[in-house]
């Protein structure tokens, strides 16, 4: 029998870009509005071309490593408190099977599943080693018992996203006199931010428009910092 399916949906989609959502949009986001309050502040309150877009690419290149590396180290760590509790669970299993038994009949009938189907269920699972793992993996633990993790990958993802991102507000600053760069950054930043948050809406099937004015806000909030920084540092020095 042929099993019909939505193609628009997202999880019959093999999709990178969705998979790896969480970083680059975080990557982005961090890299813009990083970059942009820094730059902002640092080209109100000197003046200088030349330490605009050396402050910019120091940024870009300390920040994208670091923010790659985090990501790599803290979802290796991850993974690998998940594979002790599993590893946890299948010593449990073992060694008090008649307990794990009661615990998942617990869980099935706190799930709502009736008495005697809960009771089948659990008697059916203990029966089988390999099935109880997966159910209290599921049940309780709230894990997929074949959880796999490239932590390398989500770690390059958000590198790449953060140099994108860091280079949008910075790039008026090559072309353009800093008066006019200083207007230009700050538009095309508070753009890409929208942009960004508009993006989502094809994975999120929610509001374009709800989206890009939420990301966009909360990214105009550390332009207004840096701004705010930059000319009383330039207040004072005069």
């Amino acid at each position: 029998m042929e099993v019909k399916y939505n193609p628009d949906y997202i999880h019959h989609q093999d999709s990178k870009v969705a998979d790896s959502i969480r970083e680059i949009v975080f990557g982005m986001e961090d890299g813009m509005v990083s970059t942009l309050g820094t730059i902002t502040g640092i080209a109100v309150g000197s003046q200088n071309h030349f330490v605009v877009i050396l402050a910019g690419l120091v940024i870009i290149s300390v920040e994208s490593i670091s923010m790659g590396i985090g990501v790599y180290i803290s979802n290796l760590s991850e993974f690998y408190v998940l594979k002790r509790k599993l590893y946890e669970e299948k010593k449990e299993i073992e060694e008090f099977p008649h307990e794990e038994k009661q615990e998942l009949l617990a869980i099935y009938l706190k799930d709502g599943w009736p008495k005697d189907l809960a009771t089948t269920m659990s008697e059916t699972a203990a029966k089988d080693e390999k099935l109880m793992f997966a159910e209290m993996a599921h049940h309780e633990l709230k894990i997929d018992p074949n959880i796999k993790r490239n932590s390398w990958h989500d770690g390059l993802f958000m590198f790449l996203a953060y140099i994108v991102g860091g280079l949008v507000p910075l790039f008026a600053y090559f072309i353009l006199p800093i008066a006019i760069a200083i207007k230009l950054s700050i538009v095309i930043t508070l753009i890409g931010l929208f942009s960004l948050g508009a993006s989502t809406a094809k994975y999120t099937k929610g509001s374009w428009v709800k989206m890009g004015t939420k990301v966009l806000v909360l990214g105009g909030v550390a332009l207004l910092v840096g701004y705010f920084i930059g000319t009383l540092a330039s207040s004072l020095a005069a």
